[in-house]
């Protein structure tokens, strides 16, 4: 039975759809209708979060919201903070008792959402990620696709088997957990999900093909997506370390005993130059990865102690209460509604 206390429960709509939104001029007008077109028991919001668009987007999202039908919130980031940040930022703002995430390229056919809000609410999942029968990506892109899961299902807590999506849907509970508890600024929305639960479905849906412009996940930004997964929610990368070190130690005393037991039975020092530099060469590699990892490890440490951003609201636009144009909203500076992380007030003393 639900908890009628929760208070994801006690607001309105029943489904919030968060759209990070980057170079989406040409179609977030056209997915914004086709989603306020949907019956959606309970109701919806539209939350759009414009990620330092270098086009017009934030015009065309701030025409949207002036328009009549299901409410739709504009975030304006202060810049680009990358598609994960800009989904904490959407999903701390809405307020549904379910969220769902897409994209803003109308390859995750807005006819879809639908069906995935009622399966995750009549199978009473926690998040329900999508699937395709033939997804209409570059063969670089499936590719680097399914060495991220191949890792994912090493790494996190990740069901095996399971895809992970940008097109998913997550209860409230889940919502608020990811959305307050975590500040870093290397946010990856899949490891904080699994870290709340494992109450996880998945379902197939069709995958179309980009209608307008290219992605823009370039093969650095997908790097720096996917160093955020493999660091970010797990150990094992520093243990990999440590099985290196024990591998390459074991090895160097097996042919530190051959290389002496050569040399007493011939009587003359054991010839190999070049496979010498050879194992040099390999083990000041490995010992630089190793380092470099450590140091990666650190780095992030390091910005996250002073506070480096991990998304920073700007303006906040909303239709108006007589829907006669638009209400604007600046956040206060160092508040949760402005920034992650933020400051909290100081309590006055009893």
């Amino acid at each position: 039975m639900a908890d009628l206390s929760a208070p994801w429960l006690a607001l309105s709509p029943a489904l919030s759809i968060v759209v990070p939104v980057y170079n989406g001029a040409a179609t977030v007008g056209e997915l914004v209708a086709a989603l306020r077109a949907l019956e959606i028991d309970g109701g919806l919001e539209i939350v759009l979060v414009v990620d330092g668009s270098p086009d017009n987007s934030l015009d065309v999202c701030k025409k949207l919201t002036a328009e009549p039908g299901p409410p739709v919130t504009v975030l304006s980031l202060s810049r680009n903070f990358g598609e994960h940040n800009a989904v904490m930022a959407g999903l701390a703002r809405a307020r549904g008792a379910f969220s769902i995430t897409m994209d803003d390229d109308l390859q995750n056919p807005p006819g879809e959402v639908k069906r995935l809000f009622e399966y995750a609410r009549d199978h009473d999942y926690d998040a329900v990620y999508t699937y395709y029968g033939e997804k209409k990506h570059a063969a670089w892109r499936n590719l680097g696709s399914r060495f991220t899961n191949w890792c994912a299902d090493r790494l996190i807590d990740k069901p095996r088997g399971l895809y992970l999506s940008s097109f998913r849907c997550v209860s409230g509970f889940v919502r608020e957990h990811i959305s307050s508890g975590y500040e870093g600024p290397y946010p990856y929305v899949d490891g904080l999900i699994f870290q709340v639960t494992q109450n996880v479905g998945r379902l197939q849906v069709d995958h179309l093909p980009r209608i307008e412009g290219r992605s823009n996940y370039t093969l650095a930004r997908l790097f720096r997506l996917w160093l955020s997964m493999f660091l970010n929610f797990s150990v094992m990368p520093l243990r990999f370390a440590t099985l290196f070190g024990i591998a390459f130690g074991t090895l160097g005393a097996l042919a530190a005993i051959i290389v002496v037991a050569e040399a007493i039975s011939d009587h003359h020092p054991p010839q190999g130059w070049a496979s010498l530099m050879v194992a040099v060469l390999v083990l000041a590699g490995v010992q630089l990865i190793v380092v470099g990892l450590i140091g990666e490890y650190l780095g992030r440490m390091f910005l996250a102690v002073n506070r480096k951003p991990q998304y920073l609201v700007r303006h906040v636009f909303r239709r108006s209460p007589d829907g006669a144009g638009l209400a604007i909203e600046r956040p206060a500076v160092d508040t949760k509604a402005a920034s992650r992380p933020h400051r909290q007030a100081a309590q006055p003393e009893s």
